[in-house]
């Protein structure tokens, strides 16, 4: 860094900085210090489970402040503490008040009769419109059926670069589409040397994506919220390294709230033992789902029902005895049977045809993928008009 015109410094001295500057190492760190030093002033208290989101309880009154950088939604159940906050920062920060929620970090919010509907739409546009691929052609799945991807089964794609920017634009497109999610996974994985085969797979998303461009999911109100859970996993499904892929889904009420798709990290001996480490994973999301919501006044959610599709995995879990085909897995991998124990978890089996998860395991046919997508609150919306509240 050097000296500002007009500054002038002796020889072997340096400039203070008084406040940070954009672009430094620290800024960002700093400005977050800063931020949180002024909510706290308000009577804010920072979660334990989510550093970003800050909480005030007063008497029976909740007001909530969700912070991405220098982008805040401020919500609750008291006005007048909203309006003292914004003014607040206003007189120290000269925020920008852009009213009701329409638009966060991409995420585009539409007030319906049945609730919030979260879409992507300007971002799905904005990422086709600059596509070079012929994606006219309609795919009504992200994957064709049966479809398997490995590394180096064709020659490497002559502009790697191009396949590692569109599939990074897709995992953020996953914020507000689980149906993507497992396709997004799959092509992520060969980042590193994409080949004219992941590139084709990448162009079969992208049409399935440039079909269905204003979907997106719906929060739906619900007289009573309950939590439930719902895990899957497709043994050995990489037929490279013979991994299982595991999948979840988290339903606060009918509206999915946390979901994911990812390759599991050892190799399963069982379809059995593949859905037990499904279950560990999706145990491990609740656990935390429990706590944050139970910080935002959202109590009585215990037992929370785990869905798994699988009698030998549930077995397992629900029994706390030493099995022979079971000892050679991690401890880690009992956190499911270690929740049932203490009351937080309960286990329920479900037919396949039932499972939610199984579009985060395995490309579905085209009625079964579109069933599911439907039960996951999935709807087609309209376009909405850009808002929010930012500094």
């Amino acid at each position: 860094m050097r000296v500002p015109e007009g500054v002038t410094a002796p020889p072997g001295c340096v400039c203070k900085l008084k406040k940070s500057l954009y672009g430094l190492k620290q800024a960002s760190r700093q400005w977050f210090a800063r931020l949180l030093e002024e909510l706290q002033s308000q009577g804010f208290v920072q979660s334990k489970n989510d550093y970003s989101l800050f909480l005030k309880h007063e008497n029976d009154d909740i007001t909530i402040a969700a912070v991405y950088v220098d982008d805040i939604i401020l919500t609750g159940s008291n006005e007048a503490t909203i309006a003292s906050l914004k003014q607040h920062l206003h007189s120290t920060f000269s925020i920008k008040d852009l009213g009701l929620l329409h638009f966060f970090l991409g995420i585009e919010i539409s007030k319906t009769s049945e609730g919030y509907v979260l879409t992507q739409r300007k971002l799905t546009t904005e990422l086709l419109d600059g596509c070079s691929l012929d994606i006219t052609k309609p795919a009504i799945t992200p994957f064709p059926l049966n479809f398997k991807l490995a590394a180096d089964d064709s020659p490497a794609y002559h502009d790697p670069e191009f396949y590692r920017c569109y599939v990074g634009k897709l995992n953020f497109v996953t914020h507000t589409r689980p149906d993507l999610a497992f396709a997004v996974q799959s092509l992520s994985q060969f980042m590193h040397k994409p080949c004219v085969s992941h590139v084709q797979a990448l162009t079969h998303t992208l049409r399935y994506l440039n079909h269905t461009t204003g979907q997106g999911i719906l929060l739906k109100a619900s007289p009573q919220l309950t939590l439930q859970a719902f895990s899957d996993s497709d043994w050995a499904a990489c037929p490279t390294t013979r991994t299982s892929v595991t999948g979840y889904v988290l339903l606060l009420g009918n509206s999915p709230i946390s979901w994911k798709s990812k390759k599991q990290s050892t190799i399963s001996k069982s379809s059995s033992e593949a859905e037990y480490r499904a279950m560990a994973q999706a145990a491990s999301e609740v656990t935390w789902m429990v706590r944050l919501l139970e910080e935002l006044g959202v109590s009585s959610l215990k037992l929370v029902v785990l869905h798994c599709d699988n009698q030998s995995a549930l077995h397992i879990a629900k029994n706390p005895i030493f099995h022979e085909r079971t000892k050679h897995i991690e401890v880690d991998g009992h956190f499911t049977r270690d929740k049932v124990l203490t009351g937080l978890l309960q286990l329920s089996y479900l037919p396949t045809t039932q499972q939610l998860a199984d579009i985060f395991t395995k490309i579905l046919p085209s009625i079964q993928h579109k069933t599911l997508s439907s039960k996951l609150g999935m709807v087609h919306s309209l376009p909405s008009l850009r808002g929010g509240v930012g500094i």
